[in-house]
Order: C-alpha cells, then sequence, then structure tokens
C-alpha cells in the first residue's frame, strides 16, 4: 500500500514554482501509507507526480515510484495491489515482447496501458488500486479507482492548478492552501456520519467515484471545468445487466466456495508477512477458514477483546482459531488504550468521520503490524450476501405495522422511550436466546423512532441516519440546506431493482460500504502501515451474489445463507451462531466518565456559537439528556464531536 500526491497547473504565474518540491512536500504528509521509500517526479511545462512506498511486490529499487514506462511515454504513481498481475504480463506478452526490469505490479500496469491503452487494462485488472498516469505524449493527466474504492483518491482545484492524492492532508499542504468548509457536505456527515460520493468536506475537493477514471488534457478549459469522469466498471450496471442464475444450493454453495479460495489464493500473493483479521462473525472466520485451507503453515490471526462483556468479541474468535489451527494472537485493550487513540482520530481521518468501530479497528491494525504487512479482512460479506438486520428485520416490520394507524403508532413510540435504554437492557436479559440483542436497550429506542415511518424508504433512511433532519443542526448561514445528491441516491433512481431488501443491499454497497466501511479501514490501518485486502470485494464474487435470488441470501430470517453454508464446511455452526454483534466500544458510558471534559470542552455552547456551525441548543439538550441517563445519544454525539475535533485540527490554527 501507498500514497500518492501530485498536481497540474497552467499558469504562466507558476512557471517558477518548485513543482517537484511541493509534490514531495504534499507526499511526506502521507509518510504513514509508505515509510519504505519515496520519489518524485516532476516537468517544468507544470506537472509533479510524488509517492509514499509501503513495499509489497518486489522489495527492489525495480519497484520504486514513480515509475515511467520502457518505451519514456507515460509515468505512473500507484497505490493498491493488482491481484492478476502475473496474468496481465502473460497476456500482454501475447501481443507484444515485453522486456522486464522487475516484478512489481506497477510495472505490469505501465507496460498494459501502453499495449491495450487505459480503459481495456482497467477492465482486466483484478485488485484494488487509486493511481495517476501522465501521458508525456498527449499531455494528459489520468486518474483512477478500484471498482467499489477501497483506495481513496481526492481532487480538487484551486486557482488554475489541479491537485490530487491519497487523504485530504496532502491537498492541505499545497502552497497557498485555502479550504472552505462545505456546508451541504457538512450536512450530509450530520446525517451519515461520513461525508458521502462525491463530495468531501472541503468545496471543490472531491471524491473520485469507483470504478471511473478521470482524464484530464493540460489546458486552460480543462482546468476551468474538470470534466465528469467516466466508467469502465458500475456496480448499477452489474445489478441492471445480470442474469439470475439457475443453480440449487449445493451447486451455488460449490461455486462461491470455489470464487472465494480463488480470489484468497490470489490475494495471499505477497513478498511480505501476510495474516488476517479475526473477530468469529460469519465474514472473517469464512476469509480465515478458507486461507488457512490452502496454506501448509498455520496462518497469523489477530483479535481485540474488551473487558466488557457486550463489546467482547474475543472469546468467539479464540475458538474459531483454535479449530482452524491458526497462530492466533489476541490482545485484550483497556478504556484507557482505546481513548488514547481519541485524540489522534481528526489527523488519521483529515475528515469528519463518526464510526465508533474506527477506535478498535485502528488498534487491531497496530497489534497486527507488530506482526505482518499486510491483513486480509472479512468487509463486504454483509451488503452482498444480506448481512445487516435491517435487510429482514426492517422489512418485517414495515409489513407489520403499516396497517396499524400512524397515531397508535406514535403512542406505541413514546411509552417505549418514556423507559431509558439501561432499564430496557435489565429486560432484555430475561428474554430466551433467539430475542436477545447487544444493547438491548438503543435497539428499543432505535425501534420506537421508525414507527412514524410511512415508508419502507423512510425505515432505511431513518436506520441509516445520526441525524434526521441535518439541516436544522448545521447552521447554514443563509445557504440552501442538503442542494447535493449523494452518489448512491443517483444511483438509486436507475437501479431496476424493485425488492426493498435487494434496494437496500445495493444503497449500502455503492453508499456506506465505500463511505464508511472502507475509509474507516484504510485510514485506520495505514496510520499503522498495514495494508488491508478485502476478498469479497472482488468483482467476480460480487456479480455472483448479485445473480443469486434473495432467498439464497435471506433465509429463515437470517443474513448470509450461502455464506454459512461455505463456512460450516470448515467451521462447526455451533461456534458461530449468536446475535450479530458488530464491531463498538462503550462510548456512551465513556461520554459520562473519562471522555466527559474532553467532549463538554469541544461541545461548550459558546464555543459553538462562536465557531458557527453546529446549533449549540440542540448539542446542549442532547448532552444534558445522555448525562443524566435518560436517553443515550451516544452516536448523535459521537457525530457532532468528531467534527468538532476536526474543527480544532484543521481550522483552528486559522
Amino acid at each position: 500500500m501507498c500514497g500518492i500526491a501530485g498536481l497540474m497547473t497552467v499558469s504562466a504565474a507558476n512557471a517558477a514554482m518548485d513543482f517537484g518540491r511541493i509534490a514531495r512536500h504534499m507526499a511526506d504528509t502521507l509518510a504513514h501509507r509508505g515509510p519504505d521509500d519515496a520519489g518524485v517526479w516532476f516537468d517544468r511545462s507544470g506537472v509533479a507526480l510524488a509517492h509514499r512506498r509501503l513495499a509489497i511486490l518486489d522489495l527492489t529499487p525495480a519497484g520504486h515510484q514513480p515509475m515511467i514506462s520502457a518505451s519514456g511515454r507515460f509515468v505512473l504513481v500507484f497505490n493498491g495491489e493488482i491481484y492478476n498481475h502475473l496474468e496481465l504480463r502473460t497476456s500482454v506478452e501475447k501481443s507484444e515482447s515485453a522486456i522486464w526490469r522487475g516484478h512489481s505490479d506497477t510495472e505490469t500496469l505501465l507496460t498494459c496501458f501502453e499495449v491495450w491503452g487505459v480503459e481495456k487494462t482497467l477492465r482486466k485488472s483484478v485488485g484494488m488500486f487509486a493511481l495517476a498516469l501522465w501521458d508525456r505524449q498527449e499531455r494528459t493527466l489520468m486518474l483512477a479507482r478500484d471498482r467499489f474504492g477501497e483506495k481513496p483518491l481526492y481532487y480538487g482545484w484551486q486557482g488554475q492548478s489541479f491537485f490530487f492524492a491519497s487523504e485530504l492532508k496532502a491537498l492541505a499542504a499545497y502552497p497557498g492552501w485555502q479550504g472552505e468548509v462545505d456546508r451541504d457536505a457538512l450536512a450530509l456527515q450530520m446525517r451519515y456520519g461520513y461525508v458521502p460520493l462525491p463530495y468531501s468536506i472541503w468545496r471543490n475537493v472531491r471524491k473520485l467515484l469507483p470504478g471511473s477514471y478521470l482524464v484530464l488534457p493540460m489546458t486552460t478549459s480543462a482546468l476551468a471545468e474538470i470534466p465528469e469522469p467516466s466508467f469502465y466498471w458500475r456496480a448499477r450496471d452489474m445489478v441492471n445487466e445480470g442474469v439470475r442464475v439457475d443453480l440449487d444450493d449445493r451447486q451455488a454453495t460449490d461455486e462461491l466456495d470455489a470464487l472465494i479460495r480463488r480470489t484468497i489464493s490470489g490475494q495471499a500473493i505477497a513478498d511480505v508477512p501476510l495474516g488476517a483479521f479475526l473477530s468469529g462473525g460469519v465474514d472473517s472466520s469464512t476469509v480465515v477458514a478458507l486461507m488457512q485451507s490452502q496454506s501448509e503453515r498455520p496462518i497469523k490471526t489477530f483479535t481485540i477483546g474488551f473487558t466488557e462483556k457486550d463489546y467482547n468479541e474475543a472469546e468467539y474468535a479464540k475458538a474459531v482459531a483454535s479449530h482452524l489451527g491458526t497462530k492466533h494472537t489476541e490482545l485484550y485493550v483497556t478504556p484507557a488504550d482505546v481513548m488514547a487513540v481519541v485524540p489522534r482520530l481528526a489527523q488519521m481521518y483529515d475528515e469528519p468521520f463518526s464510526d465508533v468501530s474506527q477506535l478498535p479497528t485502528h488498534l487491531v491494525s497496530a497489534m497486527a503490524r507488530q506482526h505482518v504487512t499486510v491483513s486480509l479482512s472479512g468487509d463486504g460479506g454483509d451488503e452482498l450476501f444480506g448481512g445487516y438486520n435491517r435487510y429482514f428485520l426492517g422489512r418485517s416490520l414495515w409489513h407489520g405495522m403499516r396497517g396499524i394507524p400512524v397515531g397508535f403508532r406514535r403512542l406505541a413510540s413514546r411509552c417505549i422511550t418514556s423507559i431509558s435504554p439501561s432499564r430496557w437492557d435489565s429486560f432484555g436479559r430475561h428474554l430466551p436466546y433467539r430475542f436477545k440483542q447487544p444493547m438491548f436497550g438503543d435497539r428499543a429506542h432505535k425501534l420506537a423512532s421508525l414507527l412514524a415511518a410511512k415508508s419502507m424508504e423512510d425505515i432505511y433512511k431513518w436506520l441509516v441516519s445520526y441525524e434526521r433532519q441535518p439541516e436544522l443542526l448545521v447552521m447554514m448561514n443563509g445557504e440552501n440546506a442538503l442542494n447535493y445528491d449523494t452518489w448512491a441516491e443517483l444511483e438509486m433512481r436507475s437501479l431496476r431493482c424493485d425488492d426493498s431488501s435487494e434496494r437496500m443491499m445495493f444503497n449500502d454497497l455503492v453508499g456506506y460500504l465505500t463511505d464508511d466501511i472502507l475509509c474507516k479501514v484504510d485510514r485506520a490501518a495505514m496510520a499503522a502501515s498495514l495494508e488491508v485486502r478485502v476478498p469479497f470485494l472482488d468483482h467476480r464474487i460480487a456479480e455472483f451474489a448479485w445473480q443469486l435470488p434473495l432467498c439464497m441470501k435471506i433465509r429463515d430470517g437470517k443474513g448470509k445463507w450461502l455464506l454459512r453454508q461455505v463456512l460450516y464446511r470448515y467451521v462447526p455452526q455451533a461456534l458461530i451462531e449468536r446475535p450479530k454483534q458488530g464491531f463498538g466500544v462503550p462510548i456512551d458510558s465513556w461520554l459520562r466518565g473519562p471522555l466527559r471534559d474532553w467532549a463538554e470542552g469541544l461541545l461548550d455552547v459558546s464555543r459553538l456559537r462562536r465557531e458557527g456551525f453546529i446549533n449549540p441548543v440542540l448539542v446542549h439538550n442532547k448532552w444534558h439528556e445522555h448525562l443524566s441517563g435518560r436517553r443515550n445519544w451516544q452516536y448523535w454525539l459521537w457525530n457532532i464531536l468528531m467534527f468538532q475535533a476536526w474543527h480544532e485540527r484543521w481550522l483552528g490554527q486559522r
């Protein structure tokens, strides 16, 4: 894994700029992404590419970047891995004799770009990547991103200069940077807990869309109006143009087993130590099981545990690891260990980001990095195989309540929320096992909030929203709130799929997965200089998953049915079956205890009023409700706190 950065300018006034020095300075802010090597290439006409390297394949100087093609036409900086690059080498050699200088996937890409062109190469590539390619002949800059957005790529413009980077902190290192908060993007962040595609927290800075590439000629007109990206692969087309497979249960299980095995075999190639995260849940256990089944030696697995029972999955992971015979490492962390990460989050993510599992994700990454340089992860299984409760419980809830008058539903909602979450938790402990849920009180209050929904779409949007009316929370300063359509919303409008569960899965696939899950893992792991690979996001697995009928994903009130059948070939069902837990930390009690002083400083009413972004009255009311224990606003408050911490780090010095 690596970090990339660069710039292109057409302004005559910038002719005296030291482009190489600027690009190098931008890339040096990404040293955590690439501690092993650094490089820069520039052309005095106004373009520069810079790279920070985490060496994974070809550890020799032959893998150094920026890399120039054999003909001298192309210059490439590349972040990620092309898992089928050896196949691509063999294929390209059939059409043109190639002289290889090393065995890196970067060199493979460069040769393929020369022989096949950009789009054909991207279509043939299997992997995760973000890259920038300078064509010295055509004088064009091309940016590209992998199919699901596993690797980040931001781009933007300031005056007559265009710049790009793996993380926003590199753009902020550009001379004369004048970042302005985009309040519409902030309103979206207050709703979702992240800034969704294609926006960023800064005006005039965007995220490149997954599965797309952007070609920018070095002309004044191009920089005046950045062209729209082109797509070499699109999740919407995968769904709209896919054909359902006609397989029985055994055949489908065999096919998925073979697909995952092939993918893991390709992703387990590295010139450095490699392991896997293991939580003991369906997704990570499946990855580890098939990884171990193809290894002659025990693979290295990693998990982290908590002393708080409701948040601890380490015992389940240990049981799975023991059954599979992995070399397992677990680390039990204290609240002090977790809270020590909190002050680093604004620097780590450099955009407001509020998924609380960012904390344990970084801790398990830092622990794994002491033993390996690459780790495989089970992310993506929920979105592809129907794992989230909302895909079936939300649907059941709507079918059960839509015939009940709204007035009765609102009354029931008030009755449920009149009982504190802690009292609901006490009640939940006495329920039969099949009805037990972690954080039962929080879930009861969340259920109550859904009772006034008018449609299945309302239920979904409410379930994924931290704040349902962000236009009241963000002080817009006269601007119209929420002028932006997210990428997920735009894609949903042309989705040819009527089933509500599948529509929710697709929405998560093109929104929540990329903007939350993959962003969380990338920043948390790269802050520890650890590369994370995600086998389920091989596009061939994703395409197969979408060809399956829903009954092979959701069956008997449970999600991931087919994935479970694969897993049960390797791990006893008894080691896996339990209520879905997630990967969180007890932020609710910490905000009332050890994090209280930190939180109160950021949520101070006079401070909020002075800064002018967040409505201080709403924050004050919810903060005091939370402190009293009447309501649990942990996620809502964490969302505000992450923006405030980001504001302090990135705007506080102005």
